[in-house]
């Protein structure tokens, strides 16, 4: 018997513990994880700098309204935008910033129609859901806000959809949760020059992609782009429940007082700890990830791809769907891959997802790699 309601389909163990990329279960088994608590802990478990910098944090106060100063979200602002002029809202998820920047994209241009691309996931609450194509888990929560629009991601005609009635358009440069296709980087910079054609704005979600997951801070910059709006969450504050929205100068004035708020947004806590994750994961950093990502594409194309199960890879830097034969169920994969000490997920159609936390080394690359390989290949026996 649970007090708890069902809506999460749970394994039969709970993690009591971790220590960078290894997690301990509640019976003493260890795994190495390639979850990252679903692209969250990208510095891993237990990372000293980002926990002493929350229990620094802890001694001090950890929670004040956002009525007054905050030096902290000042620090973490200035480091996400880099210079540059824009502003930073803060609140606690990936959902809830997508929705600030719904809102924002609405007020700032006085239009409501929202373009967004089949097998897109932005969040669950009801403006990020209405912002979702997957049916699955829109059945039963209609009606949607209205006034958004889907086109085919990845395709040229998709253009044709962006017309100046649109407030704004929202993508992501890899799917995470829709089978980890990544965009083409002439189809990105299509979408924004018609977008910038046609004075609407363009939202890009690097909830799951953004904060060194690709090798670089946010996975558009592989692609010389400049967003109106960017949103992120997860690994920003490495399992310190935050979320972000980044926008450009020109929309300052939409979200003046009053016009949105978050009570626990830029929570200090939260702010010590994406504050030690931001200094931590600087371009010598990134560039191992680079490095480590080569590698591993390397491996994966040379002992992965080749398996007769496995249909194709997709995604980037260290986000990684490996997508199998439908008569190798993903789900039993991953308990197979549990069983051996592996920890992994699955994506939009049967899909085995990759995201290693970005500190994992070359050497537990390899192991990961290797005991996915047998797995698999047990699957052809059985």
């Amino acid at each position: 018997m649970t007090a708890l309601f069902a809506n999460y389909q749970r394994f039969n163990f709970e993690i009591v513990s971790g220590q960078m990329v290894t997690l301990t279960d509640n019976h003493d088994k260890q795994y190495l994880d390639l979850t990252s608590g679903i692209g969250v802990c990208n510095l891993g478990y237990n990372h000293p700098v980002v926990k002493a910098a929350v229990q620094q944090q802890l001694d001090l106060v950890w929670h004040t309204s956002n009525l007054y100063q905050s030096s902290l979200q000042e620090k973490v602002a200035t480091l996400l935008t880099a210079g540059s002029n824009k502003k930073v809202f803060f609140c606690n998820s990936g959902t809830e910033a997508n929705e600030a920047a719904m809102k924002l994209a609405r007020k700032a241009t006085g239009k409501s129609a929202i373009l967004a691309f089949d097998h897109s996931f932005h969040g669950r609450t009801y403006g990020s859901l209405s912002l979702t194509d997957n049916p699955g888990i829109k059945k039963g929560f209609g009606p949607f806000v209205p006034g958004i629009k889907f086109a085919k991601y990845n395709d040229p005609a998709a253009l044709d959809q962006i017309t100046d009635d649109l407030a704004a358009v929202i993508l992501e440069v890899i799917q995470g949760e829709g089978g980890l296709e990544a965009a083409d980087g002439k189809w990105l910079q299509a979408v924004q020059a018609k977008c910038q054609a046609k004075g609407v704005l363009l939202i890009i979600d690097e909830v799951q992609t953004g904060i060194g997951r690709t090798g670089k801070l946010f996975a558009y910059q592989h692609f010389n782009l400049d967003p109106d709006i960017v949103t992120l969450a997860k690994g920003l504050a490495n399992g310190i429940p935050v979320g972000a929205m980044i926008g450009k100068e020109k929309l300052a004035d939409a979200f003046g007082p009053g016009s949105h708020g978050s009570t626990f947004g830029g929570n200090p806590l939260a702010m010590a700890a994406a504050k030690a994750v931001l200094e931590t994961i600087d371009q010598p950093f990134l560039d191992d990830v680079s490095q480590k990502a080569d590698f591993c594409w390397y491996y994966l194309q040379k002992e992965i791809a080749p398996l007769p199960m496995v249909t194709g890879i997709s995604g980037r830097g260290l986000m990684i769907g490996i997508h199998l034969d439908t008569k190798v169920p993903v789900s039993d994969v991953i308990q197979q891959l549990q069983q051996a000490g592996v920890l992994t997920l699955s994506s939009r159609g049967n899909t085995l997802r990759l995201l290693p936390p970005l500190v994992i080394t070359g050497s537990e690359l390899m192991q990961g790699i290797n005991t996915i390989k047998n797995v698999l290949e047990e699957a052809i026996v059985h």
